[in-house]
């Protein structure tokens, strides 16, 4: 009889539907995709409609970390990404191989806890810029447009970060915000990213002046100028412009979509608003907090990670496999395209309790009782982490802290709030809320 101990019979390959199906980042596709997690699993392959390969779809957590941690090399940013790269070049969240680390590795020092540490006295004055508005609003009864409140306040925050004081001369030459756009128009179409690209002279026009007069500037801008790779060289101008663009975006979407989810459901659950507000209190004083105490916000954070489980303001992203791969248990022949969704491992009832509702508490002692390390992903996972990840939660912890002390926000009542799926998880339409002083 043949010797089968050693046999090389590949695993199999997942199930799945015989017909093709159109899947791609919008509301229907993520509805289809809920209803095949619910007859194929948490991991499945579908043939979509002009494409030669299948392609998967995986929200098992084990096969997370294989594609994302354990074999990352073996899988490529992915087709999916093709149109991010209209908005953004060739920045750190496109790019891939050789050229990704090098970027990642000069990128890298400009984002250290340091650094971060040093901008919250800004997000702290971007915070407190909103309170006399704040304050009328409350006093009339006027509805405050929260949607757009926070996508105002998040720009503004990354801008300031990468620029410093080059954005107020920005406004000044201009009379306005030229970057204003982004928030005014939540869409990423072609028409948004060839309008995104056409501000690149302008971030040049500001390397440029900075490099001819060998200025000095604490921000984000100067950290990338000065950063050089292991040869010692620095970015050429159009990779600086593709990580500038790159950071825009980035730090825009990800704070300003996920404060506007956290003070919606701060306002359905009045205990964990009052935690908030007494942990804030603690340490907010005249309107200010120190970096020292922003980092003390845990229930703040639990709050947040709530947030971003229920809203990933990525809910879908792609990878594509170089060679075969073996992931929970099923064959992936190279070349298979493969979609990983957050927002599906992350209301996965086998991974969450409850997992539809509202609950910050989850996410006490830094998530330790999780029941899987990658069952939460909304920064992605592994090499590939979010660079910025560590800024926005500070952003977010010092906003919420400065604000909570001063007013209590109540949704409108009767308003329906739908999530819209795209490049971004966004409400289909703004979310209004009423103030009241505290």
């Amino acid at each position: 009889m043949p010797d089968t101990s050693k046999s090389t019979i590949p695993a199999p390959l997942p199930p799945g539907p015989a017909e093709p199906i159109a899947l791609d980042i919008d509301l229907q596709s993520q509805q289809a995709i809920h209803r095949l997690i619910g007859e194929y699993g948490d991991i499945f392959r579908v043939r979509i409609p002009g494409r030669d390969n299948d392609t998967y779809v995986v929200t098992n957590p084990d096969g997370i970390k294989q594609i994302l941690v354990s074999n990352h090399t073996n899988y490529i940013k992915g087709r999916g990404f093709e149109r991010v790269k209209m908005l953004l070049g060739n920045g750190i969240i496109v790019s891939d191989g050789d050229f990704w680390r090098r970027q990642r590795t000069m990128i890298q020092p400009a984002f250290s806890r340091k650094n971060i540490h040093q901008m919250c006295a800004m997000m702290e004055t971007v915070t407190q810029q909103l309170i006399p508005r704040w304050q009328q609003k409350a006093d009339s009864g006027e509805a405050i447009d929260i949607t757009t409140e926070m996508s105002e306040f998040a720009l503004e925050v990354i801008l300031r970060a990468l620029f410093a004081e080059d954005y107020d001369t920005l406004l000044k030459q201009r009379g306005e915000n030229p970057f204003a756009f982004l928030t005014d128009d939540p869409s990423r179409n072609l028409a948004v990213a060839m309008k995104f690209r056409q501000l690149a002279p302008l971030i040049q026009s500001l390397i440029t002046r900075r490099r001819d007069n060998n200025e000095r500037h604490h921000d984000l801008l100067d950290a990338l100028m000065r950063a050089t790779d292991k040869a010692g060289k620095h970015m050429t101008d159009k990779e600086l412009i593709d990580e500038v663009m790159t950071m825009i975006i980035a730090g825009h979407e990800t704070s300003a979509g996920t404060l506007n989810w956290v003070w919606y459901e701060l306002s359905r659950h009045p205990q964990a608003e009052q935690a908030v507000y007494d942990e804030a209190a603690a340490y907010v004083r005249d309107d200010r907090i120190d970096i020292d105490d922003v980092v003390k916000l845990n229930y703040t954070k639990q709050v947040i990670n709530e947030a971003l489980r229920l809203y990933p303001p990525v809910w879908l992203f792609t990878r594509k496999a170089l060679q075969d791969d073996t992931v929970a248990g099923f064959h992936v022949p190279a070349g298979t395209d493969i979609f990983l969704s957050p927002f599906f491992t992350q209301r996965d009832p086998q991974l969450w309790e409850e997992p539809e509702a509202f609950k910050p508490e989850r996410f006490r002692d830094d998530g330790r009782a999780l029941k899987h390390k990658y069952a939460f992903l909304p920064f992605s996972a592994g090499s590939r982490r979010c660079i910025g990840e560590y800024f926005s939660y500070i952003e977010m912890q010092t906003h919420l802290a400065i604000l909570m002390t001063r007013f209590k926000l109540q949704a409108v009542p009767d308003q329906q709030v739908e999530l819209e799926p795209g490049i971004n998880l966004r409400t289909r339409h703004s979310i209004f809320m009423t103030l009241a002083r505290r």
